[in-house]
């Protein structure tokens, strides 16, 4: 009998062994952060993930006061709750709190008490914390954007039924010079109105997960068409529109359409800021990218212009939704998505686009694409993108 009671006991220890390590492992694995404490607050298990949100990576945590460890935000905004959960009177707590160090984030903190076998005692506390910084930008993101979205689409709506309703009210009373101007402002609105839905439209097709094909393309076909569509609007601004590609350029990966859309918006920009008597030149050629982490050939494309340029402060933030230079003065109207979609486009690219500007000298926008290799697939998402090779932009511009 004593025999049987000590392999049973030894059997006992094994399972409660085991079951303890399933634990651990599934504690250490989470991706939430995740805390246990005991009855007195002190720190009985501390997950990875925890120990990374709080830099407590090269700390000693057995046995030390919970309190004391947290930062200084995090302490005064635990400690009425922690009190609560350990004395029984709060058995489930939820708070959010900004922390500034190791790193600036915002934490979503759950406590959880852990009672007895009876229900009657605490016997610890569980705090599970959450990373959630990415999802509060995003959030912001996307009030922002509606925001400003729903602004945008309010200005002309307004103008055009302002207009409308004055022409059918006092249309009689008008003169026909009067009523011909009403309607073309309410046309030129709602021309406005078309551009934006459609440039949102492209944005969030582009940053959805759709897939778009890659073909072998010759890229002075899509110079050459957006050249002619944007001709006859260079000639009556008076501005020389140009472009300058290498002879025989091997056939880049890419989508056509796509491509095309990136050179029309980025030189209808260009005439937009350009004044008389300026210029405005695509250039396409074997690219100087020279890199340890690149691998192949690409071709180098660049849009300049001679125009009013951009103030380095606004450099940072021109691809940013709805961001336009000409805010600061109200002189010219746009969407302000016009290079969100050239980023976006270029980043399906697996590349970057990237500027040089200089106020009143002109600006320079460019980016390497990679030459087609047949044997790459044909479809895909958004890929990693490559580096931008430093020592080359010294060659960039420079006509500009």
């Amino acid at each position: 009998m004593a025999e049987r009671l000590e392999r049973y006991e030894e059997q006992n220890i094994e399972e409660l062994t085991a079951e303890k390590a399933k634990l651990e492992t599934l504690v250490s694995t989470i991706a939430d952060g995740a805390i246990l404490m005991d009855a007195d607050m002190q720190m009985v298990l501390v997950n990875p993930t925890a120990r990374r949100l709080f830099g407590w990576d090269a700390k000693d945590l057995s046995g030390a006061s919970a309190l004391q460890q947290f930062p200084d935000a995090m302490r005064s905004k635990l400690a009425h709750p922690l009190c609560m959960a350990v004395s029984g009177a709060a058995e489930n707590t939820e708070f959010r709190v900004n922390i500034s160090e190791p790193i600036p984030r915002t934490l979503r903190v759950l406590l959880n008490t852990v009672l007895d076998q009876a229900k009657e005692n605490v016997k610890g506390i569980a705090m599970t914390v959450q990373d959630i910084t990415r999802e509060v930008a995003l959030n912001e993101a996307k009030s922002h954007f509606i925001s400003n979205v729903s602004h945008e689409l309010r200005t002309p709506l307004f103008n055009i039924k302002s207009f409308i309703e004055t022409l059918h009210e006092y249309g009689e009373e008008l003169s026909d010079g009067e009523r011909r101007e009403f309607l073309e402002t309410a046309n030129h609105e709602t021309d406005r109105l078309t551009r934006l839905v459609n440039d949102v439209l492209d944005l969030s097709r582009l940053e959805s997960s759709r897939r778009y094909r890659f073909d072998s393309v010759d890229v002075s076909q899509p110079i050459e068409q957006t050249l002619r569509t944007y001709q006859l609007n260079a000639r009556d601004q008076q501005i020389t529109l140009e472009h300058h590609i290498e002879p025989n350029l091997p056939g880049l990966r890419g989508n056509y359409d796509l491509l095309l859309q990136v050179f029309g918006n980025l030189v209808g920009n260009a005439l937009k800021f350009t004044q008389a008597e300026g210029r405005v030149a695509i250039r396409a050629y074997r690219s100087p990218l020279k890199s340890s982490e690149t691998i192949g050939e690409y071709i180098r494309i660049e849009v300049a212009d001679t125009g009013v340029g951009i103030a380095h402060e606004d450099q940072e933030a021109i691809f940013d939704r709805f961001f336009r230079v000409e805010n600061r003065v109200h002189t010219l109207e746009g969407t302000g998505l016009g290079l969100s979609i050239v980023k976006n486009i270029i980043e399906k690219h697996s590349s970057q686009v990237h500027l040089i500007s200089e106020v009143g000298i002109g600006t320079t926008f460019w980016f390497d694409l990679a030459v087609y290799k047949p044997e790459e697939a044909e479809v895909a998402d958004t890929p990693a993108t490559i580096p931008a090779a430093t020592e080359a932009l010294t060659t960039v511009g420079t006509e500009s």
